[in-house]
């Protein structure tokens, strides 16, 4: 199957790539390049062929030719988005939609989406799965719920639609990110020798690691069509739910010797559980490999191999909303987040 993966060169897309060039796919990547400047290691993993290009500025003629799309080009997390909000919706939710609709008009009969479970925002219930109310919080999760909202109406007999809701990513990658829960506790706990939180870390948070991500994406390209058209799986495991702070020991017990301490309560409320059960009974073959106990050892394995930094974990690459402000501030990209000529 020849793929079009958007963010191929971002945390995700560096892992799932070469995951899809390992199953036999042909894989055509598309990147902004906003994080290009510096990866955490380097993998020796195949790359694919990739357009320099904004998803924003796709057009019909690179979608020819192209079997699915799978979109995770978009502003990645919450602190991005609310960085300019009104870029966050001209770039995640029109850019999104717009790439959705070329795709359709251009023959291609797959688009899997990379939604969040971050749009259950604040969860009423015990337990949320795909059928509960979306309740976002930010410009980021608003975005996804739009979206995920807009391809449901795009979807089609010959343009099979998927959207996956994946919990808070973790793990190694050459495109690291260490503005996620896990990366950054376990980053913390590798350079000073303490987790120092600034909230009390009671809100509930699924976790899944990065591969098992790369996992579910390859699953869902390669199913039966009827398995997961205009279906929307959340991306996890059910016992995979840790409270922040809970995250923080897991971590500290495997960087032996780091001291955790708590603040007060944060004024992000967000907190949910979620319920991963559906796409186990649509996908059998799908299961999560990893754990948080499993992921902040692969973490730590790794920054010793590599003899991580304090200037490793700071620089701005590895934390995405940094790296935007040094574009912007540096007049590398404009105000709507084009690169400048």
């Amino acid at each position: 199957m020849r793929v079009l993966l958007t963010g191929s060169g971002g945390y995700l897309g560096s892992l799932l790539a070469p995951e899809l060039l390992r199953r036999g796919h042909d894989v055509v990547g598309l990147d902004t390049g906003f994080y290009r400047e510096r990866s955490l290691y380097r993998s020796g993993d195949p790359a694919p062929s990739t357009l320099a290009q904004d998803v924003r500025r796709i057009q019909s003629k690179d979608l020819i030719g192209i079997d699915a799309v799978v979109h995770m080009g978009e502003l990645s997390n919450d602190p991005a988005g609310q960085l300019s909000p009104s870029i966050t919706y001209e770039i995640n939710h029109h850019g999104s939609v717009r790439l959705a609709r070329l795709a359709r008009e251009a023959g291609v009969s797959r688009f899997i989406y990379t939604s969040s479970c971050s749009v259950y925002g604040i969860a009423a219930k015990d337990f949320v799965d795909e059928t509960s109310p979306v309740n976002p919080q930010t410009a980021y999760g608003i975005c996804k719920a739009l979206v995920e909202r807009d391809l449901k109406q795009l979807a089609h007999p010959d343009f099979c639609v998927t959207i996956l809701r994946n919990a808070t990513a973790y793990g190694a990658s050459p495109g690291m990110r260490f503005d996620i829960v896990l990366n950054n506790l376990a980053g913390l706990a590798w350079v000073t020798g303490e987790i120092s939180m600034t909230s009390d870390g009671t809100p509930w948070r699924p976790l899944v690691h990065a591969l098992d991500i790369c996992q579910a994406v390859a699953l869902v390209l390669e199913a039966p069509a009827e398995a997961v058209h205009n279906e929307t799986f959340n991306v996890g495991d059910t016992g995979h739910n840790y409270r922040v702070r809970d995250i923080a020991a897991v971590v500290a017990e495997v960087f032996s010797g780091c001291e955790v301490s708590f603040g007060a309560p944060s004024a992000d409320n967000r907190s949910y559980r979620v319920s991963f059960d559906k796409i186990r009974k649509h996908l059998p073959e799908f299961r999560c490999r990893w754990d948080a106990r499993t992921g902040a050892t692969q973490l730590f394995d790794l920054f010793r191999k590599i003899d991580m930094k304090r200037e490793d974990f700071e620089f701005r690459t590895f934390t995405r909303l940094k790296q935007l402000q040094h574009l912007l501030h540096t007049k590398q990209i404009d105000d709507h987040f084009f690169w400048m000529q």
